[in-house]
């Protein structure tokens, strides 16, 4: 397989385990629209790459992903609007994520935010560094957490609990994280590459058809419900992109002030 076309993710290869590391670490590894077109393409090629089992997923730097690059969002949305994020490829990285028979490890190295954030979740194994902090702030940018936030989150801690933090975009510390089953383990930063690729390496040296396939029929009802709740969440999400509110937190970016929401 040749990823030699990915421009914002570095591929390694280290056996049959397949390293898959965002790399704008000057933007905290913030999604563009080339690192959200990539996205939306990778785990498919992963998907026929015979000679990977095990796949890692990382940011280089200090963050595993940002999220949206607010400032270039704000400038799409001045000058380019025909040119935002697709909702078709923001489905396109959900689906590929939950179709791809590999198993995908998060080692989740810095900050994991909004669209960052569900990348980690919609891995299957889930490491973070201690001081790491894990959370959807969409609501906080005004708009939906539309790209699969909805769906993940009351899987993985119940109705409740993801309705409180995706309704106020509270960041979570790795160990609250942790404590109420957001992710698997929180380790420190100078033991978590022992223990993503320790994970790593036992899975490729496993029965690996039989690894497929149970995480094929495990993930059977989120896709089924990500069938059901990723068309919604992104058109949810396009109609508060182009919001007052929305607007007004871009603004605030821009000038590093806190925003002043007004409910349009």
């Amino acid at each position: 397989m040749d990823y030699s076309r990915y421009k914002s993710i570095l591929v390694e290869r280290k056996g049959k385990v397949l390293t898959l590391t965002m790399n704008r670490p000057e933007a905290l590894n913030a999604v563009n629209q080339q690192l959200h077109d990539e996205l939306a393409n990778i785990f498919y090629d992963v998907q026929h790459d015979n000679a990977a089992e095990v796949v890692v997923l990382t940011g280089a730097g200090r963050a595993f992903c940002a999220g949206g690059d607010l400032a270039w969002m704000k400038d799409t949305l001045e000058r380019r609007e025909e040119e935002f994020l697709s909702p078709v490829d923001g489905k396109r990285i959900v689906f590929s994520m939950l179709d791809l028979e590999k198993p995908v490890i998060a080692r989740v190295n810095g900050h994991a935010t909004g669209l960052g954030c569900t990348l980690a979740l919609f891995c299957d194994v889930i490491y973070a560094a201690r001081g790491a902090k894990i959370g959807d702030p969409h609501v906080k940018a005004g708009v939906v957490a539309g790209d699969g936030g909805a769906v993940i989150w009351p899987q993985l801690i119940g109705f409740a609990r993801a309705k409180e933090f995706l309704m106020t975009g509270e960041m979570l510390s790795a160990e609250k994280a942790e404590r109420i089953g957001l992710i698997n383990y929180v380790v420190p930063m100078a033991e978590l590459d022992a223990k993503v690729y320790g994970m790593a390496e036992q899975l490729a040296a496993g029965a690996t058809q039989a690894i497929r396939y149970t995480k094929t029929v495990t993930n059977i009802p989120l896709r089924e419900l990500a069938q059901k709740l990723m068309d919604a969440s992104a058109a949810y999400e396009m109609v508060t992109n182009f919001s007052a509110d929305h607007q007004e937190a871009l603004n605030a970016f821009v000038q590093k002030r806190a925003p002043k929401f007004t409910g349009r």
